[in-house]
């Protein structure tokens, strides 16, 4: 920024020349980083060959705009116990940083968007430089420092070693349009998470335009009135200089009533225009004129461009301020595309500079566009920063995560009479307090408000609710009150507000914590299955970014059936089968909720492990059903069966058709078998498991896999290939693939519709999975 001699005696904020000289380095290393993210970004699309010719894309103006803000948070602020989560479009600008503090090797710099190399957003588990969370999905990013920064009080609490930290967000002002935004701060846990700061790059504009009201004093109090405490950077100190001139006032009132379009507007305007449109009309036109009369051309137009978010030193003093007793939110104005020829253009989202334009920002940033990447000079002061920058940053290794032993089976009597796979979660963590200690202090439920319908009562009655401090349970001396809602540090669940967004928010960073500070969880998470949907987008990006959970959907499908069709989930069976790095499991009866949780939770905190999805029910089945064998060895093999996707359930001497049911609807296919039988056509009857894995199976027996195959050869046999009757409370496609296994011809019954209200019977009967159904579905394949 060029100044005139009046305002650069301002430049080092009226703190001294040390804190002159300060800026000034730090002004020289974040003019660096703008070069470098922008020409990783140039070289990506105009340098790199291309021969498909599509387009590859990038940020240039996304990432200039937080050039200052990270800059003085990377280079003053942070300390090494800290974390960041960077919005997408800056990504460039956290590669960019990590070259110059020796963490990113040159090599990759030309390779963003390129296959292996640098991503299009920031992934903890892709890229090839340190990146504290994953960021792309709008809104997720950003709300993932809250659960990044309750995971590391939990984990410190009970364990210790993830330190004390600050957990950073740096997001767009358009973020904020995103509803996840807002379930997160509402939520009763956030507030009193102190070392939450999230810094908003306030550009005002999106992808499209200019957003003509953006409204930040709206955005500013409701943030005040979660509790949150707000500091807002909108001038820097050259704008602030002026209004403290005569007609300084009539300045700032003017920019201040001014809308975002007009504004930018300006930002595009010669100092002859500048000076023509910015005092306006009315009485204040003539002190607005005469105040910015005696600036020269450059300064005038550095002065409008000199906002809080571009300003080091305000930015400085903002972190330096932060009240570590709260939540906080730093709202810093910016210009989007500062310090480009495409600056404050409000179509300038994803355009690029030419090479023209690149040669220009090179002759004026001091570097030398045939040698892009060069650093800084050995011994100048901006390399004795970054090197000193590193060095704080550098952060202790820690050991190999070792996650807890979880046995394969607690060698209990199989459950016999009436029950449900809902109630066997509830048994199975109360169990494992008694018979695996170890592996039981490291689960960590979490639920949003629903701990009691979905049969975590016994659990939280033994191991207690987390929360930040002790707090008083004012019903312990209540008789009849059978759910004891004991909030202590201890406690190993955690509730949350109603928002599933939350929840599978806080089960990635939970499932994140082998990886940050080397200490596994086993987190579960419980929802409502009908909601899984809602909360699938957040859940999913936390699996990519290497958090390692269970969640459980309950209670399930059509079998709803009082509740109607609202509450009757279809489509959760197949999104679990197309979920990556997630096992999904539908177990029928209790013994197989009790294997398939045992190895999911064996799954959990370890470099190859995975997360999982169960589908539970409440529907009573009758457990004999199930028939277990007794003999030890033969208890294994089914066991292994069970948690390899299926096992054969009924075996008839002379089977004519096969049938293939899942979860809630097994009884019926027994039932069905026994009717076929009588009619003379034997019947053989599979529990299936886990779809997921008999896909990933048959994917391995055609070689598109290296998972293994065994299962299919024990349960579908070609000897015992018949015409095969598929029956789920889901979609019917989710089974569908079952035929291609020894290729026999199949009916998949499901649910195609929008459930009913009604009986178990009624509605089974509407969406043709009942008893009948089956039996007719097979009459038609076998005469």
């Amino acid at each position: 920024m060029v100044l005139d001699p009046e305002l650069r005696a301002i430049g080092g904020n009226g703190s001294g020349g040390a804190r002159a000289e300060e800026l000034a380095v730090l002004e020289a290393v974040g003019q660096r980083v703008l070069w470098l993210s922008t020409a990783i970004i140039d070289h990506a699309n105009r340098v790199r060959p291309n021969p498909s010719g599509l387009k590859v894309g990038g940020h240039q103006a996304s990432s200039a705009s937080m050039t200052s803000i990270m800059t003085a948070l990377w280079f003053h602020a942070l300390t090494a116990e800290d974390r960041v989560s960077v919005k997408p479009h800056a990504s460039p600008v956290l590669h960019a940083i990590n070259y110059l503090l020796g963490e990113l090797d040159e090599s990759y710099l030309t390779t963003l968007r390129a296959f292996g190399g640098l991503q299009s957003y920031p992934s903890r588990a892709k890229d090839p430089d340190p990146v504290d969370y994953s960021t792309g999905s709008v809104g997720i990013g950003a709300t993932a420092p809250l659960w990044g920064a309750l995971a590391r009080r939990y984990v410190e609490g009970h364990f210790g070693g993830a330190g004390r930290g600050r957990q950073y967000s740096l997001l767009g002002d358009a973020e904020l349009d995103e509803g996840a935004i807002w379930e997160a701060i509402q939520d009763p846990m956030v507030p009193s998470l102190g070392e939450a700061v999230w810094v908003v790059d306030l550009n005002r504009q999106s992808l499209d335009r200019v957003v003509p009201g953006i409204a930040a004093e709206r955005l500013q109090g409701m943030f005040a009135a979660a509790g949150w405490q707000v500091i807002t950077l909108k001038y820097g100190h050259v704008l602030r200089e002026l209004f403290a001139r005569p007609g300084g006032e009539a300045l700032h009132a003017r920019i201040d009533a001014m809308d975002n379009p007009e504004y930018q507007r300006l930002l595009r305007c010669s100092a002859d225009e500048l000076r023509e449109r910015l005092p306006g009309t009315g009485s204040t036109a003539g002190p607005i004129a005469d105040l910015i009369a005696p600036l020269d051309d450059a300064s005038l137009l550095a002065a409008l461009r000199n906002l809080g978010g571009h300003d080091i030193g305000a930015l400085m003093d903002a972190f330096d301020d932060v009240d570590d007793t709260r939540p906080t939110v730093i709202f810093a104005y910016t210009v989007k595309g500062y310090g480009l020829p495409t600056e404050g253009h409000p179509q300038n989202h994803s355009s690029l500079l030419t090479a023209d334009q690149m040669r220009t920002l090179a002759d004026r940033l001091g570097t030398d566009p045939d040698r892009p990447w060069a650093a800084f000079a050995a011994g100048s002061p901006e390399a004795d920063r970054c090197a000193a920058a590193a060095r704080r940053l550098r952060r202790p290794g820690h050991a190999s995560p070792r996650a807890p032993e979880v046995p394969a089976d607690l060698a209990r009597p199989a459950p016999t009479g009436s029950g449900n796979t809902q109630q066997a979660l509830g048994r199975v963590l109360l169990d494992l307090t008694r018979r695996a200690p170890e592996a039981a202090a490291r689960i960590v439920t979490v639920s949003p408000d629903v701990s009691s319908t979905t049969n975590l009562g016994g659990w939280l009655n033994k191991v207690g609710v987390w929360s930040p401090a002790e707090r008083p349970n004012w019903f312990a001396d209540d008789a009849e009150t059978i759910l004891h809602w004991r909030e202590r540090p201890t406690g190993q669940h955690v509730e949350l507000g109603i928002a599933e967004t939350n929840l599978v928010g806080l089960l990635g960073e939970l499932g994140a914590t082998w990886s940050r500070w080397g200490q596994p969880l086993l987190p579960i998470g419980v929802v409502y299955d009908p909601f899984v949907n809602r909360a699938l987008e957040p859940w999913s990006f936390g699996i990519y970014a290497g958090g390692q959970s269970i969640l459980v959907g309950t209670p399930s499908g059509v079998t709803l059936a009082p509740e109607g069709g609202a509450h009757q989930s279809i489509t959760t069976p197949s999104l679990g089968i197309e979920q990556p790095g997630c096992v999904t499991y539908e177990p029928a009866f209790a013994i197989d909720t009790e294997w398939c949780l045992l190895t999911a939770l064996g799954n959990l905190g370890r470099p190859d492990g995975s997360s999982a999805y169960l589908r539970l029910s409440t529907r009573p089945v009758d457990q004999s059903a199930a028939d277990v064998p007794g003999d030890p060895a033969a208890r294994e093999r089914r066991r292994r069966q069970v948690t390899a996707g299926a096992y054969r359930l009924r075996r008839h001497e002379s089977p004519v058709v096969t049938l293939a049911a899942m979860g809630a609807l097994v009884p019926e296919a027994l039932a069905a078998a026994d009717r076929l039988a009588a009619l003379g056509h034997g019947a053989d009857v599979v529990c299936v498991t886990s779809p997921d894995l008999l896909f990933r199976a048959l994917q391995a027996r055609r070689g598109l896999s290296r998972d293994q195959s065994w299962i299919l050869d024990q349960v579908f046999p070609a000897d015992r290939a018949t015409p095969l009757v598929t029956v789920l409370d889901g979609h019917p496609h989710t089974l569908a693939f079952l035929s291609a296994i020894q290729n026999t011809p199949v009916t998949t019954l499901g649910v195609t519709r929008f459930g009913q209200s009604g009986s178990i019977e009624d509605v089974y009967r509407y969406h043709g999975i009942d008893t009948d159904s089956i039996v007719t579905a097979a009459l038609d394949l076998v005469d």
